[in-house]
């Protein structure tokens, strides 16, 4: 990954962490690492654990963050939370998707895809 992307990736987590506090998500931990992959964002919210994707694009002039979540992609995020789920003896638990589109300094368009396991 460039450091374009980075840069671009890391304000998406940021702006996806704000956006999930402002609705009343706990945010509890960031860029969780397991043996299938890395955990963006982990959250709370009335008794459920989220595990969160995000996924973050300066346009979607010809494509959307969330098209960027293939098949292969979604089962190494499952696995992944399962894994996570069963280590820290977690029952309850989602797996969510936020798609961040915009850019640093601008005014970023979110959508929040709830449940996709």
């Amino acid at each position: 990954m460039t450091s374009h992307n980075q840069r671009i990736g890391a304000w998406g987590e940021s702006t996806a962490v704000g956006w999930l506090e402002e609705r009343g998500y706990d945010v509890t931990a960031r860029n969780v690492r397991t043996p299938y992959g890395e955990i963006d964002i982990v959250a709370k919210k009335g008794g459920v654990i989220y595990y969160i994707e995000v996924k973050t694009l300066t346009s979607s002039r010809n494509f959307f963050p969330e098209h960027q979540i293939t098949a292969r992609k979604r089962e190494h995020m499952l696995n992944a939370a399962a894994h996570h789920a069963s280590e820290s003896g977690i029952d309850r638990w989602q797996i969510d998707v936020i798609a961040v589109e915009g850019r640093p300094g601008g005014t970023p368009v979110i959508h929040h895809f709830q449940n996709i396991n």
